[in-house]
This record gives C-alpha cells, sequence and structure tokens, in this order.
C-alpha cells in the first residue's frame, strides 16, 4: 500500500469516527428529549442528517493536519505523474 494510499485511509477512517461519534451524541440528546425528534417514524434518519451536519465543520477544524499531510502527499504524486506525462509528450517530438 502507499503513503498516499495510506494517509487518504487514515484520514477518511478518522472523518467517519467524527462522524460516528456525532451520531451517538445526537442520539442521545434525541433519545433524552434534549434535540427535538423528527417527524413520525424519520427519528433515524434526522439523526444521520444532523449527525453529518455537525460532523463536517468538526472534522474541518479538527481534522486539518491529517488533510493537510494527505494533500501534501497527493500533490507529489500528481507532480510525478506530470513530468511522467511531460517526458513522455518531449520523447514523441
Amino acid at each position: 500500500m502507499s503513503a498516499t494510499t495510506s494517509a487518504t485511509l487514515k484520514y477518511t477512517l478518522m472523518r467517519f469516527g467524527v462522524f460516528a461519534g456525532c451520531f451517538v451524541v445526537l442520539y442521545a440528546l434525541v433519545y433524552f428529549g434534549l434535540v427535538p425528534r423528527g417527524l413520525g417514524d424519520s427519528n433515524v434518519l434526522w439523526v444521520l442528517v444532523l449527525s453529518v451536519v455537525v460532523s463536517a465543520p468538526l472534522s474541518f477544524v479538527l481534522l486539518r493536519k491529517q488533510r493537510d499531510a494527505m494533500s501534501e502527499q497527493i500533490a507529489v504524486k500528481v507532480d510525478h505523474a506530470k513530468a511522467r506525462i511531460e517526458a513522455n509528450r518531449a520523447q514523441e517530438d
């Protein structure tokens, strides 16, 4: 597994962890009546949507270092790919 794939997987798992944590906390808040329930039987869907809305900005702030490291690794890989393409293009001329 390459370093880029590893960094991407780590970041993705951390994002999922933030989402799961938000889901558990929000579900508890809804269960105890501190946050309004959804309409009818939409309680779980309401908590899922609310978890996405809450976890997105939290991930943006809490995972900044991991996101920056991942983007640097991806940028290096893109630069290498561009250099290979340019070298192939120069060889054809």
